[in-house]
């Protein structure tokens, strides 16, 4: 019989019998803190489920779901036959959250959304692509320039399937602004979207309505949503000025407070 490695455990820190975080949880911490901490570095082998169980006084069904919690985690891996060990950090496992995009769209007092045109147009040989319709056909088309403090944050432009049959033109209009998702509303119109960023240039047009020199970087920010038919209900785009938004990601574990995995 194969001897298991003698453990290492850090007395400190322990299972909280009255806390009402379940004891999968609590033990997910214990080791992400030790990991952060470097009491397991990359390529360590974890204790064992059976010293995991001894040592916190937990059933194997507890240490199993820790394990798969912190591999969904990316911040383990399991080999069958082996042992459960530490990975190494991996720039292709890092991940990009929207927290600061989410920021930019937050409605308060000092935000604006100024209304640059809305009007029915017929849909030109791109717009009648994304939207899934025939070209020529009519289409609700909207320009927008958000703006927080008298400062010019981003410039929106879009196309939304008309359909005069259903009188929620003023619905489409917030829920595709993502002003309305981010904020966590009623979206019932919407059953899934695509996001695409990508890097470009402000034209004439963008840069004067910003208020930014010419040239200037800027995010494309690229949206195309879709009702419960599976069809396509608007495509657009944000305009944003390089200069407002910013993307952080975290790869591996850290033991900073504030810091935290899938980015900012």
């Amino acid at each position: 019989m194969v001897k298991e490695p003698q453990p290492i455990f850090d007395d400190r820190l322990d299972i909280d019998r009255d806390s009402f975080e379940p004891a999968y949880i609590q033990l997910a911490n214990i080791l992400r803190r030790q990991i952060a901490e470097g009491l397991f570095r990359p390529g360590d082998q974890l204790p064992s489920e059976s010293q995991l169980c001894h040592r916190y006084g937990i059933s194997p069904m507890t240490v199993r779901r820790t394990i798969n919690l912190l591999a969904d985690e990316g911040l383990i891996s399991t080999a069958q036959g082996r042992g459960t060990f530490v990975k190494s950090i991996e720039l292709s496992e890092a991940t990009f959250g929207l927290q600061e995009l989410k920021d930019l769209f937050k409605p308060d007092q000092q935000a604006q959304i100024k209304l640059l045109d809305a009007r029915v147009v017929s849909a030109d040989e791109r717009t009648a692509r994304k939207l899934e319709i025939t070209c020529g056909s009519p289409v609700i088309y909207i320009r927008r320039l958000f703006s927080r403090a008298g400062q010019p944050v981003f410039y929106h432009r879009a196309y939304l399937i008309y359909d005069p049959t259903r009188p929620i033109v003023e619905a489409e209009l917030d829920v595709t602004s993502l002003q309305g998702l981010f904020a966590g509303g009623n979206h019932s119109l919407l059953k899934f979207g695509t996001l695409n960023i990508e890097c470009t240039l402000l034209t004439n047009e963008e840069a004067e309505l910003l208020k930014r020199p010419y040239p200037f970087a800027a995010f494309y920010l690229e949206h195309l949503f879709y009702d419960y038919e599976d069809h396509p209900l608007s495509w657009g785009w944000f305009i944003i000025p390089a200069d407002c938004l910013h993307f952080t990601a975290q790869v591996g574990v850290s033991s900073h407070p504030g810091i935290h995995r899938g980015g900012k």
